[in-house]
């Protein structure tokens, strides 16, 4: 459409003369200035564009494409309205996209002021919980300390009455024994100014008396003499009353002798089956005479028996490599139980309170045996009734229809060499008893020896023995462990169920387990056991019942020292057979010098045995090392 318009032609310039109708803008004056000129300028009207306009529209008409043409320029304007609304569409989804992006920005600062204030309000929360604990705490405080005041008030009051109380009754005690002597002493006067008138009555009814008793023996004697002389002379003259009385005495005697018998074999019986033997200390069998006089411990071993443990190990602390020997023992031993099979006898050896007797009851519960647990040292002072007291304790045994695993606890202090020139006869006669009725296995009794001088054993005894354990001292990890169970059992447990006077201060007790289980080396598991007890004393003897950190190395430290003085004071042959291997590069106190002199362990003098001890000390350090 440009041509139409007369854009594409090029302009000719303006011819100088004027327009022939007379039209047109007239001739710019020639002293106008250049604003005026500018205005006159807009005011100007060219029609040559219009009349160029006309004689296209005439040529257009004319043309055979008119038609043509003006389709084009409908479909031009056509695509410049559709450019423009997609224009305009992609402007509104601009503005739209805007909109959205401008509620996304709102949301996100909503949400981060949401937070905010959410964040806010948890830290005022928690900050006005705080102040409510520590509110709280302190009101704990003021009113145990009020307790604590009118508790020492009340006694301080008890005892001022109790004082007062003491002293009335000491003055009365006091009043009412002179009113007594008193009274004895005119008492005693009068008797006697009574006796001193009524002596001569007195003297004739003694007199009196005396006469009647004489009398009365006379008659008495001379009756019996008649009457065994009448019944001597009818024995003599009838034979057949001689022949019934004979008769009868000779049933009398048979008689007595027989139910002196039948109750010796009844006794024995009721002592194997409701009774249990002299040398039995402790056992888990049922007993009814027991039960009579323990009901109450009877009745919670009872209920102990019918819970099985799982693990004969449970509870048990011990090194990785025994627990395994001792794990398989025990799955060894209930098999055995189950398909009635022969028991293997076991020698349990090593330093006290390492924990043999406690495995021994487990090993009993966990494989459905009674156990029985006696001591060497009882043997010796039965003198001769030793070896039937050993026969009654194996009979006791043989009854039980569970089967019976027989502990006996230093064993080595009847067990030992026969060849030995301490051993007296009744001991040796014990020991031969025992070797008598060990001499088979056994499908009903498992014995099991402890003892810590097992190189004392007779070589008989030790021809009786399956399978011998050393139980050793605990080691780093097991004396952590050790340790953390009894702090757990003596101070955890009774501090937190609040019924004893005792608290614990907040510290990191894992630490101090770790701590502890260093410093304590050499120490058994009873060693161990005892620091649980003595940490729980020292919190009752406080002021305000409460265990601190301190406390516990303290006194640790002090049962270390005791222990290490206890392990000097040993003799030497003790050092040199059992202890003195499991005492070897023992680590120093955190104390002074000289404590830490008088602590240690000296070497001893070399002895005829000590060979033997090097090669301990070498398989000690490579079991450590391992």
């Amino acid at each position: 459409m440009s041509w139409l318009f007369g854009y594409s032609r090029p302009q000719q310039p303006p011819s100088d003369e004027p327009p022939a109708d007379g039209g047109g803008s007239a001739t710019a004056p020639v002293n106008l200035t250049k604003a005026e000129k500018k205005a006159m300028e807009a005011y100007r009207f060219d029609s040559s564009a219009l009349e160029r306009a006309a004689q296209a529209a005439r040529e257009l008409e004319r043309s055979r494409h008119a038609k043509d043409a003006l389709e084009l320029s409908k479909l031009q304007e056509a695509t410049r309205q559709q450019e423009q609304m997609a224009k305009i569409k992609e402007y509104e989804a601009a503005i739209e996209q805007a909109k959205v992006d401008q509620k996304r920005v709102d949301h996100e600062e909503r949400r981060k002021t949401l937070q905010e204030e959410t964040k806010q309000h948890q830290m005022r929360a928690q900050y006005q919980d705080q102040l409510a604990k520590t509110r709280y705490e302190e009101q704990l405080l003021q009113h145990q300390r009020n307790q604590d005041e009118i508790l020492k008030k009340q006694e301080e009051s008890v005892a001022k009455q109790e004082a007062m109380r003491r002293a009335t009754i000491e003055h009365e005690m006091e009043l009412r024994e002179k009113n007594k002597l008193k009274a004895i002493e005119a008492e005693a006067r009068a008797r006697a100014k009574a006796d001193r008138e009524n002596r001569d009555i007195t003297l004739e009814q003694i007199k009196l008396k005396a006469a009647e008793n004489r009398t009365t023996i006379l008659e008495s004697i001379q009756t019996a003499g008649n009457v065994i002389g009448t019944g001597l002379n009818a024995l003599v003259t009838d034979w057949d009353k001689t022949l019934a009385a004979a008769g009868g005495l000779s049933l009398l005697a048979l008689g007595v002798y027989t139910a002196k018998g039948a109750t010796s074999v009844t006794a024995r019986f009721i002592e194997a089956r409701i009774g249990k033997p002299t040398l039995v200390n402790e056992t888990s069998r049922f007993s009814l005479l027991e039960a009579v006089k323990h009901p109450i411990l009877t009745m919670s071993r009872a209920i102990a028996n019918f819970r099985k443990p799982s693990d004969a190990l449970a509870g048990v602390v011990l090194s990785p490599n025994l627990e395994k020997r001792l794990r398989d023992i025990a799955i060894a031993t209930k098999n055995t139980k189950v398909n009635k099979g022969f028991y293997r006898n076991l020698l349990m050896y090593g330093p006290p309170g390492t924990g043999k007797t406690l495995f021994s009851k487990k090993l009993a519960k966990h494989s459905g045996m009674d156990y029985a647990i006696m001591t060497g040292g009882d043997v010796a002072p039965m003198g001769k009734h030793a070896v039937a007291a050993i026969h009654k304790m194996f009979d006791w045994a043989n009854t039980s229809r569970k089967g019976v695993l027989l502990f006996i606890d230093e064993a080595d202090a009847f067990l030992h060499k026969r060849s030995s020139a301490q051993i007296s006869e009744d001991l040796r006669a014990a020991l031969n008893a025992f070797l008598y009725r060990t001499s088979d296995q056994s499908s009903r009794i498992m014995l099991v020896l402890a003892s810590n001088t097992p190189q004392q054993f007779d070589s008989a005894i030790n021809d009786r023995l399956d399978k011998m354990i050393e139980f050793g001292l605990p080691g780093l990890e097991e004396r952590e462990r050790l340790i953390r169970l009894y702090f757990d059992k003596f101070v955890l447990q009774p501090a937190s169920e609040g019924k004893r006077r005792l608290n614990v201060e907040q510290f990191d007790y894992g630490a101090l387990c770790a701590k502890l289980a260093e410093r304590t080396a050499g120490m058994s598991g009873r060693a161990l056991s005892k620091l649980g007890v003595a940490w729980q004393a020292a919190a009752y003897a406080s002021d305000d019942g409460r265990l601190t950190e301190q406390m516990c190395i303290e006194i640790c430290d002090d049962a270390v020292q005791d222990h290490r003085q206890k392990m000097e004071w040993l003799s030497a042959e003790e050092k040199t057979r059992s202890m003195m291997p499991y005492l070897l590069n023992l680590p120093p106190l955190d104390k002074t010098a000289e404590t830490d002199q008088k602590a240690t362990i000296k070497e001893l003098p070399e002895t005829k045995e000590e060979p033997k001890l090097k090669a301990t000390k070498k398989k000690v350090k490579e079991d450590s090392d391992k």
